[in-house]
């Protein structure tokens, strides 16, 4: 079975693609159909954000799409970043220019008070089929500097206490 991911990020693909290849699904981008799907994220929530960038991808490529959306919510900022996760820093900007913008808004936070939700919704649709979603989050806080050598986004700066690293 192929589904496109409704994506121009390589490493999420990359994530995406080893994750379901171990079904026996076979991931494709965006790209590698010759498409460039530009999706408004106008959701107030993951959720809606992922079926609106499935959908769109959907119906671009006439193949079931994978889409997902998620972000840092952190309780010091009032579940801020959010849905903004991605633009926190501003259009244009890149993932550094959103850990850099984090880290100043917390500067003066205690770590103790620095706790977080990584969050993510994940939408599947196919043709004449309901959509399928899934939610899921997990508990961790921000650190002070980045640290790991993997990941992407936020993932330097999301520490998580059962592993006792970074999600990097």
């Amino acid at each position: 079975m192929k589904f496109v991911l409704a994506t121009q990020n390589p490493k999420k693909l990359k994530e995406m693609s080893a994750i379901l290849g171990e079904l026996g699904v076979e991931v494709v981008s965006e790209a590698d159909l010759g498409v460039k799907i530009e999706v408004e994220e106008t959701g107030e929530t993951f959720a809606e954000n992922s079926l609106l960038k499935a959908k769109a991808v959907m119906e671009a490529t006439k193949l079931p799409a994978i889409a997902d959306d998620s972000g840092l919510c952190v309780d010091a900022l009032n579940g801020g970043p959010g849905v903004y996760s991605a633009r926190y820093a501003g259009e244009g900007h890149d993932d550094a220019a959103n850990n850099a913008k984090l880290l100043d808004a917390l500067k003066d936070v205690p770590g103790e008070k620095r706790t977080a939700q990584f969050r993510t919704s994940v939408a599947l649709i196919r043709r004449g089929m309901p959509a399928v979603t899934a939610d899921g989050s997990v508990e961790g806080r921000i650190l002070r500097s980045p640290q790991g050598e993997n990941g992407f986004g936020y993932d330097p700066l999301f520490y998580y206490e059962p592993l006792k690293k970074s999600f990097a």
